[in-house]
């Protein structure tokens, strides 16, 4: 069975790729966790 990364485990990948600060990946993956939270709790 293919086991498949979570969309935060992807960004992380890739900000840590770019060697971006601890700070700024823990800012991304809040942002777009909470993108994700407003849009199931007012589309859907």
């Amino acid at each position: 069975m293919e086991n498949k990364k979570k969309l935060l485990d992807i960004v992380r990948d890739k900000i840590r790729f770019k060697h971006y600060s601890i700070s700024t990946e823990r800012a991304y993956t809040y942002w777009i966790k909470h993108y994700i939270f407003f849009i199931i709790r007012n589309i859907l």
